[in-house]
């Protein structure tokens, strides 16, 4: 794809790249600090790598076919890896994201219809609401160093808490939050153990794990009761996604969630909802101090707009190529590892059961194969009447196991931008590079500073 533009594109900063010979153990010691870090320069240029995970083999695959063939030609054939299952169960337990089999269709079909884009159409109103009152909270701050990723992190939340039960986060954010960082610090990243033992081997960080996972879901359980307590009129139309999922029925089998697995589903959504689009925003505000034209080209899209619902949100083409290039350049899931439950051939190369295989966004998205200035920021590469093949581009995954709230995802994420871009002017007050670093999403090494004033 040739991306043609007047002006030098700015080039975000990196991590160094590992050398391509690093040992084995040099690669596991770093995987713990930054998983990004781990990869050499041969990963950005061939379409797949071979190597060695103990006594399987594991490939690292580039090639968009090959990435069709495994996540949606035969997609029944990978599962998740036992450090895939040991970072993510804690928080999700067995819902949407982890299960496997019948257990996936049976959830897959019953929250279809809370994530439709008439459903999200009709949330819109709520995440309008928290955004108005974020701009008014960032009207009093304007010209003094604010943190703008703990700010997305606060008002993603908000307009989780407000989709999924119809109620502020006031009480529950600071407990929420505290949740995500004790998870992220130490328990969310892979030790030694966690990747080499079975799952029905406990590790030492796993009964860390399940001690986290008994307060976490309790303090659900709780959101849940607080929410059925406050009730719905009877005949009255589903006023937030908890009325969906827990109205919703599998259409084969007419059952719904039992309370347990409602748990686990809430906190799927809560969790993958708020945190990848506070991460999204974060990188998108970033890039935009860093580029003040396209912020400029941002801010003349959303003029005169009153981005309050869907159409609104759909004209937005320039802004919503940034969160795609966004998107791009920082994908939330920077890596998908998927264990072969059979032997198979992909794109030549034999596959055997308990082979590692390695789809990596990070890579897929700066590859020198299939994209025109990998590392640079051109959300114009986004309206090209050529799109980026289906398979080189994964923010929310493909194939059945796409990600379900991924339109959700979207109209939030463009929304939110136009406004606090139509509102505010943003500039970076700290000049430190910001390094990504991948732990259990991408994120930034630290939070820089940002200075704001009114438009």
């Amino acid at each position: 794809m040739n991306i043609a533009s007047v002006r030098r594109p700015i080039i975000p900063p990196t991590p160094p790249r590992a050398p391509d010979n690093l040992s084995f153990f040099g690669r596991l010691a770093v995987i713990r600090q930054n998983m990004i870090a781990t990869w050499g320069q041969r990963a950005y240029e061939e379409e797949i790598i071979q190597g060695r995970f103990f006594l399987h083999k594991s490939f690292i695959l580039n090639q968009p076919d090959a990435i069709r063939h495994v996540l949606l030609s035969n997609y029944e054939n990978y599962s998740r890896t036992p450090a895939g299952i040991r970072m993510l169960r804690p928080v999700l337990g067995e819902g949407l994201l982890l299960a496997e089999g019948h257990a996936w269709t049976h959830q897959r079909r019953t929250l279809a219809p809370a994530f439709t884009p008439r459903a999200t159409a009709n949330l819109v109103p709520h995440m309008t609401a928290v955004l108005d009152e974020t701009i008014a909270k960032l009207d009093a701050r304007t010209n003094e160093p604010i943190d703008l990723r703990e700010i997305m992190q606060r008002m993603t939340l908000e307009i989780a808490g407000r989709t999924m039960f119809s109620f502020g986060m006031d009480r529950h954010g600071p407990t929420l939050r505290n949740f995500v960082m004790e998870y992220g610090e130490r328990l969310g990243r892979a030790y030694f153990l966690d990747m080499v033992l079975p799952v029905s081997w406990p590790t030492p960080m796993d009964r860390a794990r399940a001690r986290f996972r008994t307060r976490w879901t309790e303090f659900v359980a709780r959101l849940i009761a607080e929410r059925r307590a406050a009730g719905k009129k009877d005949g009255a139309p589903p006023r937030d996604l908890f009325d969906l999922m827990d109205e919703s029925r599998d259409p084969e089998t007419g059952k719904g969630f039992s309370d347990e697995q409602l748990v686990d589903e809430v906190a799927t959504m809560i969790l993958a909802g708020h945190e990848t689009t506070a991460t999204a925003l974060f990188w998108a505000l970033y890039l935009l101090a860093l580029d003040p034209d396209t912020q400029e080209e941002v801010a003349s899209e959303t003029r005169g707009e009153h981005l309050d619902s869907m159409a609104d949100i759909d004209r937005q083409k320039f802004t919503r190529a940034v969160i795609e290039e966004t998107m791009r350049l920082y994908p939330p899931a920077f890596l998908v590892a998927r264990a072969a439950r059979d032997k198979d051939n992909v794109a030549g190369a034999e596959v055997s059961r308990g082979d590692i295989i390695m789809i990596a966004p990070w890579l897929l998205h700066r590859h020198e194969k299939l994209w025109d200035q990998p590392n640079a920021f051109i959300p114009k590469r986004f309206m090209s009447k050529e799109p980026p093949d289906r398979f080189a581009y994964l923010p929310f995954g493909a194939g059945p196991r796409v990600c379900i709230g991924a339109p959700f995802a979207q109209a939030e994420s463009v929304l939110a931008l136009a406004r606090l871009i139509g509102a505010f002017r943003i500039e970076l007050a700290d000049e430190a590079p910001v390094i990504p670093y991948g732990v259990v999403t991408t994120q930034p090494d630290h939070s820089p500073m940002f200075r704001i004033t009114r438009r």
